[in-house]
């Protein structure tokens, strides 16, 4: 995991720096995939992108080859601060929620120490609303000496919550006697830029699997309209498929980006947002009402199409 700060107005040049590596890294053996996480709204110009590999010596290549080096010189105008990164090992892969991740520079020989100290932490942040686990990675001989730790909340404001919390900075003093320093990285959700509920609103971002369910409730319409209409006036204009299929995708998301999106939105705030959702009651409500929307959904296209 790569976090970089990036200088004001240069987020366009950024992200085709960042395209330019994702291109590169394509090229590596077990190469798996790459995340790129922009900054939270309010929060410093940090970008996070997470690289996923499928061991190791895999990305250990990738981090000391040559064609990576270039790139980080042929990018160096662009970032506020030298990148830093964290390597996480045999963990579970997370793509929901909100993720914070913590790297800490532990103090030789304080090792057991600060293993008990983050159990104290774990068991405190379990008292707290939203907390939803946490993981523990440490130090991969010849990639990096920090010891990372990932947690996840079920929204930004829970997660803000803890990391703001009185209990946490009093065990952050009795931390201090086992690590020098700490830094830590926020982990944005897979949907986010759908799920914007007014400027300046700090509501939270919905877990993923009700953004999930929101998508679909927009996109299956969408679809099938655009193929019983625009989708046979391409047919008719003996347009390629795969042309066809590029435009078709365009228009859906313009259409779930500035109109179905933004009207799901409003409609199902008090289910999607984290800080209106807080029951069982309503949570199991909101996904009883986007099911049953689905099944009529699918009645009434069977019956046009049929």
């Amino acid at each position: 995991m790569t976090s970089q700060k990036v200088r004001v107005g240069r987020d366009d040049d950024y992200k085709r720096w960042q395209e330019k590596t994702d291109q590169v890294v394509r090229g590596f053996e077990g190469f798996q995939g790459t995340e790129l996480y922009p900054p939270a709204s309010g929060e410093e110009n940090e970008w996070v992108v997470v690289f996923r590999f499928s061991g190791v010596e895999q990305l250990t290549a990738w981090l000391h080859s040559n064609e990576r080096q270039q790139l980080l010189d042929e990018g160096r105008s662009l970032f506020d601060g030298t990148p830093t990164q964290e390597v996480l090992t045999g963990g579970t892969p997370t793509h929901d929620v909100v993720t914070a991740v913590i790297s800490h520079d532990v103090l030789p020989g304080r090792e057991r120490d600060f293993m008990r100290w983050q159990d104290k932490i774990t068991k405190e942040q379990e008292k707290h609303p939203g907390f939803m686990g946490s993981e523990m990675f440490k130090p991969v001989e010849g990639v990096q000496d920090r010891w990372v730790v990932a947690f996840r909340f079920d929204s930004h404001e829970h997660l803000d919550g803890w990391l703001d919390s009185e209990a946490r900075e009093r065990l952050l003093e009795e931390g201090r006697d086992y690590f020098r320093s700490y830094d830590v990285r926020k982990i944005g959700s897979a949907f986010g830029g759908w799920f914007r509920f007014g400027e300046g609103a700090d509501e939270g971002i919905p877990p993923n699997w009700k953004q999930a369910m929101s998508v679909i409730l927009a996109l299956y319409p969408t679809v099938m309209i655009l193929n019983l209409t625009v989708g046979d006036w391409f047919t008719g204009m003996g347009m390629p498929g795969y042309v066809a299929l590029f435009f078709g995708n365009v228009l859906s998301v313009c259409i779930l980006t500035w109109l179905l999106m933004p009207l799901v939105n409003r409609v199902l705030a008090w289910w999607l947002l984290p800080s209106r959702a807080q029951s069982v009651r309503v949570h199991m409500a909101g996904a009883a009402i986007v099911a049953a929307c689905y099944l009529v959904l699918l009645v009434i296209f069977g019956l046009t199409t049929s």
